[in-house]
């Protein structure tokens, strides 16, 4: 710490090495964004001298760049225009700091080597003690601040360091009128900041709490779904290897894993405890509340919480579910807990379930299935790849949709038959490669989860029928009855006794 920069031989000794070489590995794949020094860096010859090098790293391959900071917005303008002056054209956006203290400044002042503006020092020497005074200023300072900026035409956007204190970059913000209290989502999953999937609004539901995987799945699309999940009759998912699988969404040690997943496995319903106590976010055997399954790395989502009941109930015998949702008609698009999309819209969603289960219960899951057709539609697979579904046509079937003022109906979330292939392989890979690697080779609980691995099936089920309450709790219920209850078997008929020709011959003299 504090020692001077050397230069290292075959080393990136500027940034613009450093933007060359990741244009040049991994062409457009990031967006690049390089610093920019409104008075000029501390170290550069001279203010031309460096705006020449900052041109340089444009040059090389910057999206944009983000400014040091500084305290008057004539400044950065200068700065802007200078810039221009010398063919820079990418977004250039300024670096906000509210000053929030006296000591913090200062410290700050010194790492950058920046001159404070006597004016500002003038109102902040009486005060330096009372840091909330400062902090009030700093607010003040920064909104006028960001006003010229914005007003200006010349800036896209704000920069804001927090230093981890986001008290005045919040009140900065609502003085602007930029802080939304109440943010909607814009839609029912996370949008990535990507610039390449900046059009994207179709997914399969199946990764709705893997993103992460299904962003590194489909890294290498050139376009992707907008409007329409469309024809997807071979969708290019990237393989997921064993270290993505295990580390991908992995936030907890495996320590804390296998506190919540059990030191020790004595059976199936050992599992069957595991899913429940993550369901009903209750301790499980050993006391340890369980916020995270392979397939789930957070707490239930509110929507899900909605289901908690019957979820409680099917995990409790076997039917291990990951991931679901409830069927909605026309909520508004600003409902708290399932509202996503602009103002002014409805939403809607087919009711959902996806589970794993024992091949006893799809045995009889499949015959109950049979009198909710065409309601239900169904897709059941295993790890080899046995594959029933009664979606034929392989078509991607909406289960998510929204209507709002001006605009097209929005379909963002589809079953997808084909992609249901596709993350078979991870769900199933994920019972062994985030479960069952925790316990020693052959141990009785790594063969439990390995057995499940092996025999359970994966299924999906979808309610056509919105409008109606959801039948799939039903559907289940019917499964366990007919699993309760078996029909007894009819005894089998046997064949009328065929007289011998001896008795058929005393049965003619008879007559």
């Amino acid at each position: 710490m504090g020692a001077d920069w050397e230069e290292e031989e075959a080393g990136f000794n500027y940034a613009t090495d450093l933007v060359k070489h990741i244009r040049s590995e991994f062409d457009d794949y990031f967006d690049i964004c390089v610093a920019g020094y409104p008075t000029g860096h501390p170290e550069a010859e001279s203010y031309d001298e460096d705006l020449r090098h900052l041109k340089e790293k444009v040059d090389a391959g910057a999206d944009f760049i983000i400014s040091q900071l500084f305290f008057r917005a004539d400044t950065f303008l200068k700065f802007v225009r200078d810039c221009r002056a010398i063919g820079i054209t990418c977004p250039i956006l300024p670096g906000i700091f509210p000053i929030q203290g006296y000591q913090s400044l200062r410290q700050l002042v010194k790492l950058s080597k920046l001159e404070v503006p006597e004016e500002i020092m003038r109102v902040i020497e009486p005060i330096k003690d009372n840091d909330a005074a400062i902090r009030n200023y700093g607010i003040e300072q920064a909104v006028g601040m960001c006003r010229v900026l914005l007003e200006s035409g010349e800036v896209p956007g704000l920069h804001f360091y927090t230093l981890n204190r986001e008290v005045a970059t919040m009140e900065v913000l609502r003085q602007l009128g930029l802080w939304i209290e109440d943010p909607r989502r814009t839609l029912p999953w996370a949008v990535s900041a990507h610039p390449k999937r900046k059009v994207e609004d179709v997914r399969p539901i199946f990764w709705a709490s893997r993103p992460k995987s299904y962003i590194y799945r489909t890294q290498d699309w050139d376009d992707f779904p907008n409007g329409r999940w469309g024809n997807s009759s071979s969708p290019a998912f990237g393989e997921l290897n064993d270290y993505y699988l295990f580390y991908l969404k992995s936030k907890s040690s495996k320590d804390t894993l296998l506190k919540m997943w059990g030191e020790e496995l004595t059976s199936e319903q050992s599992v069957y405890e595991v899913f429940t106590s993550y369901i009903t976010a209750q301790p499980n055997v050993a006391g340890h509340k369980v916020m995270c399954l392979p397939w789930n790395d957070d707490p239930l989502a509110p929507e899900t919480n909605l289901l908690k009941d019957e979820l409680d109930k099917v995990n409790r015998r076997g039917v291990l579910t990951i991931n679901s949702q409830p069927s909605i008609n026309g909520k508004p698009s600003s409902d708290p807990i399932v509202g996503w999309g602009p103002p002014g819209g409805y939403v809607f969603q087919k009711a959902y379930l996806e589970f794993f289960t024992s091949s006893e219960n799809v045995t009889a899951l499949l015959k109950v299935l049979k009198k909710y057709e065409p309601r239900v539609n169904y897709h059941i697979v295993n790890v080899h790849g046995q594959n029933t579904t009664n979606a034929h046509d392989m078509q991607p079937n909406a289960v998510t949709w929204g209507i709002f003022p001006g605009r097209e109906i929005v379909q963002p979330t589809v079953v997808d038959p084909v992609s249901f292939l596709y993350w078979k392989d991870e769900a199933f890979a994920l019972w062994i490669e985030q479960w069952a690697k925790l316990y020693e080779d052959e141990s009785p609980s790594r063969m439990i989860i390995k057995y499940i691995h092996d025999n359970y099936f994966l299924v999906n089920l979808v309610d056509n029928d919105f409008p109606l309450d959801n039948c799939l709790w039903q559907v289940i219920d019917d499964m366990f009855e007919l699993l309760d209850n078996p029909p007894e078997e009819q005894p089998t008929e046997q064949p009328a006794e065929q007289p011998t020709e001896e008795q058929s011959d005393k049965e003619q003299r008879a007559k």
